[in-house]
């Protein structure tokens, strides 16, 4: 039997229920019980493909080539239960779903309204693709009182009469704020978030209350007291240092006892033991090295949610800490980048779109190239590591990419048409831009004995995850590969090259998948592990 856990905010947004749920996942995950965690969000748009990284943070990409909200990162991060496009809930897809069986008729001639078709299109949502996980976890994006959440709210609210408390449970999280000016932890907040909640004739069953301090006694019992509930109910959240302590906090805070207790469920304390451990090499590691990212969100770091994550995984494969430089890859166009990247172990350039700020990667991808230093090109990073080869190696002057114009040599241009599992499939140039990437997990062949085919520990095919819309050019190939620039991975039908690496360097890669959205910190992506060990060799030599 399959229980609901779902998670809504209250209060303000962005106070961590994508990480509450992760948390919990994993909690559930360590008394032996199977999960599966989704994330519905609000907003119109079909999904987070179009979305502008500063609007929304990093895109992440499932396995089966879903854009979904960056917290479906976190799911699996904690869990390392694969995501899928099942898991990634949008009111765009809700809708386009309802309007598309009416147009076919499927509604016999009912007027179509938000209640009842469109919650029952939510609900449909929730409980589809399941194979027999003990729990899901269910995040409600926004914060209770957007207009745009009713539909979800209330669709969670007839999903817990229609299945009953033996199998729906409610999370609401709230922030609990410290007013300096008075000394003290107000509640009201909560209470108030609390009550709107009620008034959509939703009962919380445990409050988790974020707060940047040790919540007293006192404050607990009155929450617990205005908001109908037990002591034990209330779960204080407080800050963290790192948030892969998020799991041990909630679990002393007796969060998954909780959720046992309310199913009825009884199952041994999880063993956070190897949580410990991993929280203690982050807090206590051997040594540091820096590492510049060169890129184009960089005032939003959440745009890079991922390559954040992968760098402090690769730093605890290490027992090092990783210190990142996020650098504006715009100032590199107008400063040397010796200024910025001279005391850098090594240097990533991560993916992006558009000519904005990219001859500044160029020139930080030169200034790697030439100076020794480690480099790490991520798709559109790696696209640019070719550009600069181009230009500056193999004597094409002109070598650019037809994402930015046309170019007399056009090194990287439009992919119109691609293989996925012996499916031929074809794109525009002038056609929707939402969804039609070479998107999800694809097979790359590498060459035995190349680094990267080591770095995979001896792998001749690997699978990663794709998320881009222009390649490497393979007219230009065998030009780049007489300059130095080796191409040690291609697509299984040899036509799009997928990885390159300069043998005369000591570390020089580029990938044209994102390795990012596979490491999780008990399992360090191999390429970010070698990059930062490439990146401790660098600093002793300085």
């Amino acid at each position: 039997m399959t229980r609901f856990i779902f998670i809504t905010g209250g209060v303000v947004s962005s106070l961590g229920k994508g990480l509450s749920a992760a948390a919990l996942g994993a909690l559930l995950q360590g008394r032996g019980f199977r999960v599966r965690l989704r994330k519905i969000d609000p907003y119109l748009n079909v999904d987070s493909g179009t979305m502008s990284p500063y609007q929304h943070g990093e895109v992440f990409v499932t396995e089966d080539g879903a854009e979904t909200d960056l917290d479906i990162g976190h799911y699996e991060r904690f869990t390392n239960v694969a995501g899928k496009r099942s898991d990634s809930i949008t009111t765009g897809r809700v809708y386009s779903t309802v309007i598309a069986r009416e147009r076919k008729g499927e509604y016999l001639g009912a007027t179509v309204q938000v209640i009842p078709h469109v919650v029952d299109s939510i609900k449909e949502f929730i409980q589809a693709d399941l194979d027999g996980e003990d729990f899901v976890l269910c995040e409600i994006g926004g914060t209770v009182g957007d207009i745009e959440s009713l539909p979800f709210l209330e669709a969670i609210r007839e999903l817990g009469n229609e299945l009953g408390t033996e199998r729906v449970m409610y999370v609401h999280l709230t922030l609990v704020p410290w007013i300096s000016a008075a000394g003290e932890l107000k509640t009201k907040p909560t209470q108030h978030s609390v009550k709107q909640l009620l008034s959509i004739g939703i009962q919380p069953d445990v409050l988790m209350c974020r707060c940047d301090r040790e919540v007293p006694p006192d404050v607990r019992r009155k929450i617990a007291q205005f908001c109908n509930l037990r002591f034990e109910q209330v779960i204080p959240v407080i800050d963290v240092d790192t948030i892969y302590q998020v799991p041990i906090a909630c679990h002393s805070e007796g969060l998954d006892e909780q959720v046992c207790r309310y199913f009825k469920l009884s199952s041994p304390a999880p063993d956070l033991g190897r949580w410990q451990k991993l929280v203690d090499s982050v807090r206590r590691p051997d040594g540091a090295v820096s590492v510049a990212v060169v890129g184009k969100y960089v005032d939003l770091i959440d745009s890079y949610k991922s390559v954040a994550e992968a760098l402090i995984h690769g730093g605890i494969a290490n027992g090092i800490q990783v210190s990142v430089s996020w650098i504006d890859a715009e100032l590199l166009e107008h400063a040397a980048p010796e200024e910025h990247l001279r005391d850098q172990h090594g240097i990533l350039v991560p993916g992006g779109f558009g000519e904005r700020g990219s001859e500044g990667m160029i020139h930080a991808t030169r200034f790697a190239r030439e100076r020794k230093i480690p480099f790490f090109g991520i798709c559109f990073g790696m696209q640019l590591a070719v550009v600069e080869a181009a230009r500056n190696l193999a004597d094409l002057p002109g070598a650019s990419s037809t994402e930015f114009r046309p170019c007399q040599d056009p090194v990287v241009g439009l992919m119109t048409e691609w293989m996925r599992d012996s499916v031929r499939e074809k794109r525009k140039a002038n056609g929707d831009l939402g969804g039609t990437m070479r998107l999800g997990a694809y097979t790359a062949v590498l060459e035995p004995e190349s680094q990267i085919s080591k770095i995979y520990g001896g792998a001749t095919t690997i699978k990663e995850r794709h998320r881009h819309r222009y390649e490497v050019n393979i007219n230009y190939k065998d030009r780049l590969q007489k300059a130095g620039v080796s191409f040690s991975g291609m697509s299984p039908d040899g036509q799009l090259p997928e990885t390159l690496e300069i043998h005369s360097h000591p570390w020089f890669i580029g990938v044209q998948f994102h390795p990012e959205l596979k490491s999780r910190p008990f399992a360090p992506h191999p390429l970010f592990a070698d990059f930062i060990g490439a990146a401790v060799r660098q600093s002793r030599l300085v």
